[in-house]
């Protein structure tokens, strides 16, 4: 089970991010960005990033060679952390983004995979088998860096390249004000879901020696 929704998760988890990239960087460019500047855009989004941390988890999990090229994607806080950043990306879509535009043709299969098939199988498999028990409290520190790394980089580039990845980090269109709660609301939401991975990443951990252990 566990190897079926890796392998399965490596699988279309590629499949959506080389899809993505195939028709974003086109379109991109007939908006008037430069090659360059459509390669930036793309890799600008939360979306793509944590898919992307996905995919290497499952790569440096599934071979040697893979874990030779990225081994710190194979220990235990990073395939929490990862859990973590997906489902965020898995419910802020849902809630949020999603109302907020309607994708048609390759662009909605992309969306599909990328925020609800990806996460779902990569939360499913940590559940099943990345989980350990292992992760401490104080991991979450080193995984909150992420998304305030991520939200210090959207709103430095900004004002710089002129658009946003995401409509509710727009301080011109919205107000400085309205941002700082997006993002604080999105950040405390982050951390929520952090504490929820240590509790149950202990929890299944408990289960599993409980199950194994002679009565």
């Amino acid at each position: 089970m566990s190897r079926f929704l890796q392998i399965t998760g490596l699988v279309i988890g590629l499949a959506g991010l080389v899809l993505q990239i195939c028709i974003t960087v086109p379109a991109s460019m007939e908006a008037g960005r430069s090659f360059v500047g459509s390669l930036v855009f793309y890799f600008s989004f939360f979306t793509i990033l944590t898919n992307i941390g996905a995919l290497l988890v499952h790569v440096s999990l599934l071979s040697p060679g893979g874990y030779a090229w990225f081994p710190a994607f194979a220990g235990a806080r990073m395939r929490a952390g990862v859990a973590v950043a997906i489902t965020l990306v898995f419910i802020v879509y849902a809630t949020v983004l999603a109302q907020l535009w309607q994708p048609q043709d390759l662009f909605l299969l992309c969306d599909v995979l990328l925020h609800y098939v990806t996460p779902v199988l990569f939360v499913l498999w940590w559940l099943v088998a990345g989980a350990d028990g292992s992760t401490r409290w104080r991991d979450i520190s080193w995984w909150m860096i992420y998304p305030v790394a991520y939200l210090g980089y959207a709103l430095v580039r900004a004002p710089i390249s002129g658009e946003v990845p995401y409509p509710f980090l727009d301080i011109a269109k919205n107000g400085a004000a309205s941002v700082a709660v997006s993002a604080l609301g999105i950040t405390g939401l982050f951390l929520v879901l952090c504490i929820i991975a240590v509790l149950a990443d202990h929890g299944i951990s408990r289960f599993r020696v409980a199950r194994v252990r002679p009565q």
